[in-house]
């Protein structure tokens, strides 16, 4: 038993299967009569943390969406400081067409939005909701396929995605934060020196950063900026190497389990929940939900297969080793699979709010489930048969 537990934690499939039975679990637990009452005093549950006047009191929704999901953004964080001083992002040459087919991947799916979507206000908050690639469920993917994609494209994949998650970060941070309070900012610039320093220092006490950390999200959430960002930012403070090892490298490993199969699971669990009730199927076809399905399904595959054409017709950057243009086309429909991201934006776009019926959420499972379903189908069929 303990075996079979180790093989399904250990397969690059089995986090993206998790995430999405998660967000099945919630579907149904909102729509069942019997569980309903119970998914929602879960969502609504209030948790106080802290003493006297330095305390939070929030529902459970805040402390899933804004502290375990800053964690998750750590793990970002983490991964990105890595990768940039000894992986894939280490070199230019080797980020030079990952990050162009990134940008190709968040401009075409925000300007579908945009387009079908204009000229009222309220919905274009959402334009971002298409434009990020979930890794988890991508990677997945990519693992069901085996030796039908070279692993110089699961490479660019990952490198896409990576840079993906860094065009999130930067646009959490500019378009869906609130009015900057100057004070904790500075506050925030302080515990970033301080965790800056002690990284030169190489101090090899995990608690004294992880202690500046908790004390950088409560400045960062008080600040105007969305608390995540502090995780992504505590990230790159963390010493690579210490007197008595890497601490990055301890942190990455020890977080990647609870990240794949606790926070991400309930992350989808509290935000997949969508009420069917009096839902007719016309309202999938309003702007918003149709911006989201088609900027993903779409507007992904175009923009990052559009902007890898140019690159490589240029001569700026050439085909992944052992790769061919259909097995680039078919990653690219893969990459539409948003999920994660998408919610999590479109939660700080509309606020949780039904104004669209929460199609707007159900348009995120339908342009994922479609992408990695095609993006899978075409991969097998222009992929070599495994010997």
């Amino acid at each position: 038993m303990q075996r079979i537990i180790k093989k399904i934690l250990s397969s690059e499939s089995s986090a993206g299967v998790i995430l999405l039975l998660s967000a099945v679990f919630a579907i149904i637990a909102q729509n069942v009569d019997i569980l309903s009452p119970y998914y929602r005093e879960f969502i609504h549950t209030h948790i106080v943390m802290g003493i006297g006047k330095l305390k939070l009191d929030e529902d459970m929704h805040f402390w899933i969406n804004d502290f375990l999901m800053a964690i998750f953004f750590f793990a970002i964080g983490l991964e990105l400081k890595r990768e940039k001083i000894e992986g894939q992002l280490r070199h230019f040459s080797q980020i030079l067409l990952p990050s162009f087919a990134a940008l190709g991947g968040v401009m075409a799916p925000a300007i579908i939005f945009t387009v079908l979507n204009w000229g009222d206000s309220e919905a274009l908050k959402g334009w971002a909701i298409p434009t990020a690639t979930d890794i988890a469920f991508a990677v997945g993917v990519m693992a069901l396929l085996g030796k039908r994609i070279p692993a110089s494209l699961k490479i660019f994949v990952l490198t896409l995605a990576i840079m993906d998650d860094l065009c999130a970060i930067l646009i959490i941070a500019l378009f869906y934060s609130s009015t900057i309070n100057i004070s904790y900012l500075i506050g925030a610039g302080i515990c970033v020196a301080i965790m800056f320093i002690m990284n030169k220092m190489k101090v090899d006490k995990k608690l004294l950063f992880v202690i500046m950390s908790l004390i950088l999200w409560v400045m960062v959430l008080n600040s105007g900026i969305h608390a995540t960002i502090a995780g992504v930012v505590a990230g790159f403070c963390i010493p690579l190497q210490t007197r008595s090892g890497s601490m990055l490298k301890d942190m990455e490993h020890g977080l990647a389990y609870p990240v794949n199969f606790f926070i991400l699971p309930i992350f989808a669990f509290a935000n997949a929940g969508v009420s069917l009730a009096g839902m007719s199927p016309s309202y999938l076809f309003g702007p918003v939900p149709m911006g989201i399905a088609l900027g993903l399904f779409f507007g992904k595959q175009f923009g990052i297969f559009a902007f890898s054409w140019l690159l490589i017709k240029g001569k700026i950057a050439y085909l992944p080793e052992n790769a061919n243009w259909a097995q680039l086309y078919a990653v690219s429909i893969i990459c539409g699979i948003g999920f994660t991201m998408a919610l999590f934006v479109d939660g700080l776009a509309y606020g949780g709010s039904d104004i669209y019926h929460h199609t707007d959420k159900l348009a995120v499972f339908i342009g994922s489930i479609v992408s990695g379903l095609v993006g899978y189908i075409v991969a097998k069929a222009v992929g070599p048969k495994p010997a």
